[in-house]
């Protein structure tokens, strides 16, 4: 109970905060604020066009071509250009009498459950996740769009449950397909998936970009390009690097990563589930806020690739952290030393854990002194 206290006492000063720094009319970010003021990612700002990445590179080139190789590039994929079914041509799982296979037909994925006497089968439209941890699949059963119920694990190269899927024994073939989705739940999942997949409120597939593209995080370019064009001071495009670093993470980054304020309206936070929900955690962790090198882009380009192994962030720690105790504070440099180490400072302090039914490992983001046998916080 203490601690759910403590989290909403969090949320008010999050809050708060927020709302202070909008209201401060000399905030660095104000030129951006007049443009895009109630741009975020994940929501529609109307009468502003997008414009694709091939009108970024014109100016950006080097960032626009780096991009390909982060994650995000590729959140979402149309099946008939999805690397993790190209490159497994036939998927199976079975569940009681029930079996499913996903089976690669030219340019198309076939998803199909049957029971060995009738089956449902339903081409697959979009691949969600670029397959490194796992990848679950959308199709449209009876002019509804559904979240397959078996998805693809990098870690056993084959099928199994989706994450928070039921595991029981289905009741018939219909309920064994997978979670129908909400119009609603479905503009969730291609707004952080994709690129321009909602507008006018309404999910609009024929304007859907692939992935996360530059506009998935800068805001709709038609104005910006325009204000280029005329030389105009005001650029017309949102900049989260001008945000206050809580901002940034908890309000760009977590628009789809699931922010501290988004996984406190779930029940249980979300439960063992919000492992992968690194914006929450990290405003969990106690004196790791509102310093610009905590937020995610200290740690993460979102140009570039993920970087790989602890060793890739033992600097990062070291900006905050004494190298040694005997080392003198500086304004710079003032949290304490580690007494154990200097080197592979996150595999004590943000451990990868595995997640029950994910086949995998995710780093917890919640920065703390980990002990032997105590359990993962919430």
């Amino acid at each position: 109970m203490a601690q759910r206290v403590n989290k909403t006492l969090l949320l008010t000063c999050l809050v708060v905060a927020t709302v202070g720094v909008w209201l401060l009319p000399s905030s660095r970010g104000q030129n951006q604020r007049d443009a895009f003021s109630k741009w975020r990612p994940t929501h529609e700002l109307a009468g502003v066009g997008y414009v694709g990445n091939s009108a970024c590179a014109q100016c950006h080139a080097p960032l626009t071509a780096k991009r390909l190789a982060n994650s995000m590039s590729r959140a979402l994929e149309p099946v008939e250009s999805c690397g993790v079914l190209k490159a497994h041509p036939r998927l199976t799982f079975r569940n009681g009498p029930y079996s499913y296979q996903i089976v690669r037909e030219g340019n198309r994925s076939l998803y199909t459950i049957t029971d060995g006497l009738n089956s449902i089968s339903e081409p697959i439209l979009y691949c969600f996740g670029q397959g490194k941890a796992g990848q679950t699949y959308v199709f449209r059963h009876q002019g509804v769009f559904y979240e397959s119920r078996v998805s693809y694990y990098q870690e056993i190269q084959d099928l199994d449950f989706t994450i928070i899927h039921p595991r029981s024994v289905p009741a018939s073939l219909e309920d064994g397909l997978g979670r129908p989705m909400s119009m609603e739940a479905a503009q969730g999942c291609f707004a952080c998936h994709s690129t321009a997949a909602v507008s006018a409120a309404q999910l609009q597939l024929d304007h859907l970009m692939p992935g996360v593209t530059c506009e998935g995080c800068h805001g709709p370019g038609e104005k910006h390009i325009s204000a280029i064009k005329s030389g105009s001071k005001n650029l017309q495009v949102f900049n989260p690097a001008k945000l206050d670093p809580d901002e940034l993470s908890q309000e760009v980054c977590g628009a789809c990563h699931v922010s501290f304020e988004k996984a406190l309206l779930m029940p249980k936070q979300g439960g063992a589930n919000n492992l992968r929900y690194q914006p929450y955690r990290i405003f969990n962790s106690r004196g790791h806020s509102g310093d610009s090198r905590i937020s995610c882009v200290a740690c993460h380009d979102p140009h570039d690739k993920l970087a790989e192994g602890a060793a890739a962030y033992d600097s990062k720690c070291l900006a905050c952290h004494l190298a040694t105790r005997s080392q003198a504070k500086t304004t710079a440099r003032s949290a304490p030393a580690c007494p154990v180490s200097k080197q592979q400072c996150t595999t004590c302090h943000m451990p990868k854990i595995e997640l029950p039914g994910a086949h995998g490992k995710f780093t917890d983001h919640w920065i703390r002194i980990v002990k032997p046998g105590e359990p993962t916080p919430n």
